[in-house]
């Protein structure tokens, strides 16, 4: 088995409060990031994402613990480490009288890259981009623009380690389709650690996931293991002839009933004993003289899996 690309060990990050009180930023349980996948950083804001990213890249230092990067010491690791990096932060920024070239260039030619090596692969990631042709100075470029620019300039190394916070989060949705296309295409090529809070792009691409919540990991592993973690939770998709606003509100009223959710033209609701929600059910029809249409277990989803493990975790 290789090695993994990140190997977190008791990671402690505490800060002093206007306050003076000494609070604790992170406080993680080992953990690894596997060579070679995709990996999805999950929490809610304030969790402690971008906190434990800047820890991993040595852009600030732990209390205590330790972290390996690409086999090496995040605390001590030199020039020859982080050339191996790619990083795009949640709000990139840029020098605003440059264009794009000239910003991937300059990017480029902070890690040595040779000049044709560079001018070739700066070609290919304005493509990438949909950048090509587009040279007008960088500080009049709408946001989704930036956004795709800082990823491009996080790929100018070629990196073995890619960390991206909320890659996705000022795009449209064909420009969210694309770049979650382009992470897919590093899959065993680069190591791709990505934050964000849009579960449907983890559950879409990555190998597995990590959910943090107030500074702790309340889990990891594959996408499948994390939702199998509540195969006892049952939940329950139903349709009839009525209104879905007004059968949900009727539902929310059923003690038998847990968290009522409206899923287009259907009711998801909790169950924890289908068998006896499937009797009890066929009496609420008849009482609200509704017409079955459908019924039958909803998918359980990464989403579902994230609620409740930070629910738990209040």
């Amino acid at each position: 088995m290789s090695a993994p690309a990140i190997h977190i060990e008791h990671l402690v990050k505490t800060y002093t409060a206007g306050s003076g009180q000494i609070k604790r930023a992170i406080g993680v349980v080992p953990f690894d990031i596997p060579a070679g996948q995709i990996v999805g950083f999950l929490g809610p804001n304030g969790a402690g994402k971008t906190t434990t990213l800047h820890l991993v890249l040595g852009l600030t230092r732990p209390t205590s613990g330790s972290i390996q990067v690409l086999g090496h010491d995040a605390t001590k690791a030199g020039n020859a480490v982080r050339h191996q990096i790619g990083y795009l932060p949640d709000v990139p920024g840029f020098p605003a009288w440059m264009t794009a070239p000239e910003f991937l260039r300059f990017a480029g030619s902070l890690f040595g890259i040779d000049k044709a090596t560079l001018d070739s692969r700066v070609d290919s990631l304005l493509e990438l981009a949909g950048l090509t042709g587009v040279n007008h100075k960088i500080g009049g470029f709408s946001r989704g623009m930036k956004q795709w620019l800082g990823a491009t300039q996080a790929l100018v190394n070629a990196p073995k380690l890619l960390m991206l916070d909320e890659p996705t989060s000022a795009l449209d949705p064909l420009g969210r389709k694309d770049v979650l296309t382009m992470i897919e295409a590093l899959r065993g090529k680069a190591t791709v650690l990505f934050s964000t809070h849009l579960l449907d792009d983890v559950e879409r691409i990555c190998d597995s996931a990590v959910v943090l919540n107030q500074g702790h990991v309340l889990a990891t592993g594959t996408i499948t293991q994390l939702r199998s973690r509540y195969d006892g939770a049952q939940k329950m998709r139903l349709v009839t002839d009525g209104d879905t606003a007004h059968v949900s509100a009727l539902l929310e009223d059923e003690a038998w009933v847990g968290d009522v959710t409206i899923g287009g033209d259907a009711v998801v609701f909790a169950a924890d004993n289908a068998d006896r929600v499937g009797k009890a059910l066929l009496g609420f029809l008849a009482s609200a003289s509704l017409t079955l249409r459908e019924y039958g277990p909803a998918l359980f989803t990464l989403e579902d899996a994230f609620v409740l493990l930070t629910e738990e975790d209040r």
